[in-house]
């Protein structure tokens, strides 16, 4: 059996791209604790924490977690606590690239799986109204980056995407299906 270790509503919609049939069991792991200065091996350790969390439980079973992150300038740009720093974020991330991460773990009984896909966001020059108008829509406020790249449609925030769109929405299916047939579970 399958199983996402996230509660992440964008992860459930594309694990089904992995497989029809899964289970969903979050990982519950403080990623404050975890966190260290480099946003790259805080990632990693944080996809990891969660993936074992959940492997322990079900150790015959396939287990997939996965953390992303946002990178503007070598910083860590998380989910905004407010509208206000949700503001600030995409007032700072307008009109340049950064970098969106995702460190992904498949777990299955004694083999792991851990890799990185690292996609660079170019955003729009994004004007205060437009701004003010896509926070007033609460979607930003749970985004790393306080975007997420499926509002385009609606707010014109980002201008392109250099990699995996599907790594930017947070679960990057093309790349977890190859690990998933080098371990020959698909």
């Amino acid at each position: 059996m399958f199983i996402l270790a996230s509660n992440s509503p964008r992860r459930k919609e594309l694990m089904h791209e992995i497989c029809s049939s899964f289970l969903v069991v979050p990982a519950d792991v403080d990623e404050k604790k975890l966190s260290v200065p480099s946003p790259l091996d805080s990632v990693h350790i944080i996809a990891r924490a969660k993936g074992e969390k959940i492997h322990k439980e079900y150790p015959n079973d396939i287990v997939i977690s996965a953390d992303t992150i946002v990178v503007y300038n070598n910083q860590l740009i998380g989910k905004p606590k407010s509208e206000e720093k949700a503001y600030q974020t995409l007032t700072l991330l307008s009109d340049k690239t950064h970098e969106v991460i995702t460190s992904y773990c498949i777990f299955y009984k004694d083999k792991l799986i851990q890799k990185e896909v690292i996609s660079f966001v170019t955003m729009n020059p994004l004007s205060k109204s437009l701004i003010q108008d896509y926070i007033a829509t609460k979607s930003p406020l749970d985004k790393a980056g306080a975007y997420g790249v499926q509002d385009n449609d609606k707010f014109p925030i980002v201008k392109s995407v250099k990699g995996s769109i599907k790594n930017v929405i947070g679960f990057p299916t093309d790349e977890i299906i190859e690990s998933l047939k080098e371990l020959k579970l698909l």
